[in-house]
């Protein structure tokens, strides 16, 4: 794949349009039930703008940076999302050699199709960390992480805020339902604080937990000795009428005060997004459906390329706004202004034309 076949980001967006059938399309960019949640995590981008600073040296802007021990070019990590062989055959696999390749991180999903060990071998000097769903009692817990530890993941997030499956009706009203039914889906709704306790004592693996979407949740997950919050409502996937991402980031980071790494997925789709996260006190930020697009749009590479324009945005937004590496940025370089665009799955691309098949 040349840079030149894609030089703008809604350009993949549309390229991967293009490659899926409707209801794959749909399961990319739907959510649960009234898809206020999803809307509301644009809606909590959109109302931040910038406060740029002027006449400094910003010739020498460097983007990347540190998490759990390993350089990352990028503060990105590529999202744990099922159903990945949807939209690229290579599913797992390719998205984490992208990350390799890149420089990122990357999740793996629980409900990958690939084994955990095919996609630690397809991406083996990329920062690999793994996404868990409790679909097992205690033995199996451990089974898991056995597995998991063997692969050499640097790290185990353990999904908090899937007890039940949401009702997602783009799907449902097409009929077109998937993991619904997953073998041992009922202990996810069982697991409880004194399950993280158990885990957190008898492991030393850097532990997660993604989903927390409060202060004091974010506190009773460090008290827990918990390394990592990651900040999350699924992509506005679970809960209906939730509040976006970045209104629950800042009282997060104040809780966790800290004491833990902090992460945050939900509606990012471009450079800035990431540098406002960043100015709010999150460490790394999350790529679920542009990561899917990526892959849509042209398998590894087309993740790849995402990742560099989405590299490129964000080096220029922070030369822009005046300052040459992440911790020079801090909260007062945003605030909040209204919004110009309505919130939708993908408002973040106002020059996308789909109108030929308008799916959302």
């Amino acid at each position: 794949m040349s840079e030149s076949q894609f030089l703008t980001l809604h350009e993949l967006v549309k390229k991967a349009h293009q490659n899926l059938n409707y209801n794959n399309w749909d399961y990319l960019v739907g959510s649960t039930e009234t898809e206020t949640t999803q809307r509301r995590n644009r809606l909590s981008l959109d109302t931040l703008a910038f406060r740029p600073r002027v006449l400094r040296d910003v010739s020498k802007v460097d983007a990347s940076t540190e998490f759990l021990g390993r350089r990352l070019r990028l503060p990105v990590v590529l999202a744990p999302v099922g159903s990945l062989e949807l939209f690229s055959p290579g599913a797992g696999g390719d998205a984490a050699a992208a990350a390799g390749e890149f420089g990122c991180a990357h999740m793996l999903s629980s409900v990958s199709e690939l084994s955990y060990e095919d996609v630690a071998k397809a991406a083996p000097d990329a920062a690999r960390m793994f996404q868990l769903y409790v679909n097992g009692d205690a033995g199996w817990i451990d089974e898991v992480f056995a597995r998991v530890i063997a692969a050499g993941f640097s790290s185990i997030a353990i999904t908090v805020d899937s007890s039940v499956y949401s009702r997602r009706e783009r799907d449902i009203a097409k009929r077109n339902l998937r993991r619904v039914s997953v073998p041992g889906r009922e202990y996810q709704a069982t697991f409880t604080w004194k399950d993280v306790e158990r885990l957190r004592a008898k492991y030393k693996i850097p532990l997660m937990l993604k989903g927390i979407g409060t202060r004091e949740d974010a506190q009773i997950a460090v008290d827990h000795g918990i390394d990592v919050v990651y900040v999350s409502n699924h992509g506005g996937r679970q809960l209906d009428h939730g509040l976006g991402v970045m209104d629950v980031l800042p009282e997060v980071v104040q809780a966790v005060a800290g004491r833990a790494r902090v992460i945050i997925d939900g509606g990012f789709f471009r450079g800035s997004d990431i540098v406002k996260a960043r100015a709010l006190g999150a460490d790394l930020v999350g790529l679920g459906r542009l990561q899917c697009i990526g892959l849509a749009a042209g398998g590894q590479q087309g993740v790849v390329r995402v990742l560099e324009l989405l590299e490129r945005e964000v080096r220029d937004c922070l030369a822009l706004l005046g300052v040459n590496s992440w911790s020079e940025l801090d909260a007062t370089y945003v605030r909040q202004a209204a919004p110009v665009e309505q919130p939708a799955a993908l408002s973040a691309f106002p020059l996308l034309d789909l109108s030929e098949k308008s799916f959302y």
